[in-house]
């Protein structure tokens, strides 16, 4: 029998949908993939319904250390309820990650996609030329990649290297200014947690490239890290020609 499972992780909803079908009871607001999953919603990733995941008597709640709250994590443990929460700073981590959420969901064997995602990444070929880049992540005000980012890591590996890296935040507030000041050679600009768009984001950096990615891509460790390396590459190819 599987086990009742609340994720409160978009991503990881995903992962558990896919390779533990029937396993999801719940799960948060944000968590769109796969389309059409037809179980309670308890609220959003910061701020969780507690009530409505203890009335869905789960076995476990995954989670993550950041996507979600400590206090909220903390109360459900104090409620009797076992939480997974994960850790995700860069892809390797990520696939050790995802095949721990995969065991403990109940997949009686590997996940197929877990295996191919894993050999898209390390099959990935050294990048012909290096880039820098600012990435937002939201704007109003404008906050960027900074340190130790699972998306950094991903952009690396593709061979763009975000300029804040080795910011003392994982996600700065840098003016507007400073960022154009910077002169990186492209601006990346995905879709979530803010949505830029052809139309809001381009436009404050007037001469430079700009590539709009998917964020799905950019920031979920999930089934979508099969393709991710090439949906990506395409973006951001596409925008240095």
């Amino acid at each position: 029998m599987l086990p009742r499972i609340v994720s409160l992780v978009p991503s990881l909803t995903e992962a558990v949908a896919v390779s533990a079908p029937g396993a999801l009871v719940g799960v948060t607001d944000w968590c769109s993939h796969p389309a059409g999953l037809d179980v309670a919603r308890v609220g959003g990733t910061k701020n969780p319904k507690l009530d409505r995941v203890l009335a869905l008597a789960p076995d476990l709640v995954i989670a993550n250390e950041e996507e979600n709250r400590e206090p909220d994590l903390t109360a459900l443990r104090e409620a009797g309820v076992e939480v997974l929460v994960t850790e995700v700073r860069d892809v390797p981590q990520a696939f050790r990650e995802l095949a721990r959420v995969v065991e403990a969901c109940g997949a009686s064997s590997r996940s197929s996609w877990l295996a191919r995602a894993e050999d898209a990444w390390s099959s990935l070929p050294a990048p012909r030329e290096r880039r820098t880049a600012v990435v937002p992540v939201w704007r109003r005000p404008w906050m960027v990649l900074g340190r130790d980012t699972f998306a950094g890591d991903v952009l690396a590996r593709l061979g763009v290297d975000h300029l804040y890296t080795d910011h003392g935040e994982r996600y700065p507030r840098v003016p507007l200014d400073e960022l154009r000041a910077a002169a990186p050679d492209l601006v990346v600009l995905p879709d979530e947690p803010y949505r830029f768009t052809a139309d809001d984001g381009p436009e404050a950096f007037p001469g430079l490239p700009c590539a709009l990615v998917s964020g799905r891509h950019l920031t979920w460790y999930g089934p979508s890290l099969a393709e991710a390396p090439w949906v990506l590459g395409e973006a951001l190819r596409a925008a240095g020609r």
